[in-house]
């Protein structure tokens, strides 16, 4: 296996920099995973970065990320709300799985306070806009660094 991350991004994401600054800041879906890929190389993995709108290409892309890659990073977007598949796509996984919202989700309406994806990853990052991204990569690299014994 590479070492590999993946960083799944959901519905309405390719549309960063044009939706409401106020949830989502000014940051286009490029530049951020731009960042997020340098930061990674120089960790030494490679970034895998997928998007789609489709709630059937994104599970496609979970189960292909979960036999390949060593970390999911996912932004499930609306679906994390709604999708009972990607939740049965990520359970189970037997590599990190982060869950991750630019926005603070139990700031806004009702309906976004719950997430089906929570259940089963291993970690959330919210609240802290695009910079969330890194958060979540510092935390995925430190899930993967070798158990040292004391």
């Amino acid at each position: 296996m590479s070492r590999e991350i993946s960083l799944i991004n959901g519905p309405n994401l390719n549309a960063l920099g044009s939706r409401p600054s106020e949830h989502y800041g000014r940051e286009t879906l490029e530049q951020v995973v731009k960042r997020v890929k340098v930061a990674s190389e120089k960790s030494g993995y490679n970034l895998r970065h997928f998007q789609s709108n489709s709630e059937g290409l994104l599970v496609d892309e979970i189960q292909r990320a979960v036999k390949d890659s060593e970390a999911i990073i996912i932004n499930p977007g609306a679906y994390s709300h709604t999708s009972i598949a990607i939740r049965d796509a990520l359970e189970g996984s037997r590599i990190p799985v982060i869950e991750i919202h630019i926005s603070n989700i139990f700031r806004r309406e009702e309906f976004r306070r719950h997430s089906y994806v929570s259940e089963v990853a291993r970690g959330v990052v919210c609240g802290f806009g695009t910079e969330g991204y890194l958060v979540a990569l510092d935390a995925a690299l430190r899930m993967l660094l070798p158990k040292v014994s004391t």
